[in-house]
């Protein structure tokens, strides 16, 4: 059996909390690799999952793309005396390519007789004797030789590697995403899934103005963000009954401000009913007429319910890193519009006004027809092979 150790990171800041925190990640972690008959031990600082050597690389690929590690190790586990733990360091050792190496280790079980500064130099001795062409180095070396002492077994375990930190997702409660098939609201998404929320997505479409090829653009944005998360639905809104009113009716230069307005509305309304707490988007301060701060608060006027705005503080060139990244760019870069990218006005309002938002509107019969959107939704669960569940 091999075995892997993860280390907590941000979760031991939790306090009295800290078990919940836990016991969330070893659900997410077990959800994902339960499939390879893997047994996981939870300890306070610590957890350790025991698997078969042929499934490494999924597992690793599963940790590395979970939230609420701070970093992980393959270990080597041998017997508590110092032969064993030296032999077993250097058998290890013999499999990696280095020149400069520190040993560092640590005496969970205190009675084992040597110190650690001690067992230290004992262990890179042996090293030194056995292996050639390599020396000491204790501030930049090639590898870290970590060891770890307990009472009836030691682990080893050498450079780590780095987890994607944060809070487990669902740890936090969930949040329902304001998905477009733009660069910067899979960011907010990835990012929401950081801070432990889980999320639904909601998406708006505007067939014929749309296309299928945007929803399946959008769908394959929500399977990169299940990389990090669970399984989610993606609920699929048709407005173009309602977009065209606004074309029709509504000033040009306000027809923005005014849908956007009435997507906070309808996803507040799929938010409670599906018990989200917040609503998050892809918003950033002044990139777009409608994500100035004049425009941001007369379109949040409409709802009671929290948004969190990830990338609001960030510039574009810092969210498209990210979006490669987490490999979402170049899918949001294809050449199919969304709704808010139709019927664009020349010159839309950047400092609109609430009464005039208000006066738009009365207009139109926008509570039927918002209705009408949400009787209609459509449902695709995001999933590895994605299961579409037709209307709410």
């Amino acid at each position: 059996m091999s075995i892997i150790l993860i280390k907590y990171g941000e979760l031991t800041t939790k306090g009295d909390n800290r078990r919940m925190f836990i016991n969330t990640l070893y659900k997410n972690i077990m959800e994902k690799i339960r499939r390879y008959n893997a047994v996981i031990t939870k300890e306070h600082s610590r957890m350790y999952i025991e698997f078969d050597k042929e499934y490494e690389n999924e597992i690793i690929n599963v940790l590395k793309n979970t939230f609420g590690i701070h970093a992980f190790n393959i270990v080597y586990k041998t017997e508590t005396n110092s032969d064993s733990i030296c032999n077993k360091v250097l058998e290890k050792l013999k499999e990696e390519n280095f020149k400069t190496f520190k040993v560092v280790s640590k005496r969970r079980d205190k009675s084992f007789n040597t110190p650690s500064m001690e067992f230290n130099k004992v262990v890179a001795s042996h090293i030194l004797k056995n292996i050639s062409d390599i020396k000491v180095d204790v501030h930049n070396p090639d590898i870290y030789v970590n060891i770890e002492i307990n009472k009836t077994d030691t682990y080893i375990y050498f450079n780590e590697l780095k987890g994607l930190g944060g809070y487990p997702v669902g740890a936090l409660g969930k949040g329902l995403l304001m998905l477009s098939g733009g660069i910067d609201s899979p960011v907010a998404g990835f990012l929401s899934l950081k801070r432990g929320m889980k999320i639904d997505a909601i998406y708006f479409e505007a067939l014929p103005h749309t296309s299928l090829n945007a929803r399946e653009k959008v769908i394959n944005l929500a399977k990169e963000l299940l990389k990090y998360s669970s399984e989610f639905n993606l609920y699929i809104v048709p407005i173009t009954k309602l977009q065209e009113e606004i074309y029709k009716n509504i000033d040009s230069t306000y027809m923005i401000t005014i849908l956007r307005r009435m997507m906070y509305r309808i996803s507040e309304k799929v938010a409670k009913k599906y018990k989200a707490l917040v609503l998050v988007n892809g918003e950033s301060i002044g990139q777009v007429a409608s994500q100035t701060l004049t425009s941001m608060n007369a379109i949040n006027e409409t709802i009671d319910m929290p948004v969190i705005r990830p990338v609001a503080c960030f510039d574009k060139l810092e969210i498209i890193s990210i979006a490669k990244n987490i490999n979402t760019y170049d899918i949001s870069i294809l050449p199919y519009e969304d709704c808010c990218t139709i019927f664009v006005p020349k010159h839309p309002v950047i400092n609109p006004k609430i009464d005039k938002c208000r006066e738009y509107e009365s207009k139109i019969d926008y509570e039927s027809l918002i209705n009408d959107a949400i009787s209609n939704i459509k449902v695709v669960k995001i999933t590895e092979e994605n299961e579409f569940s037709g209307l709410l």
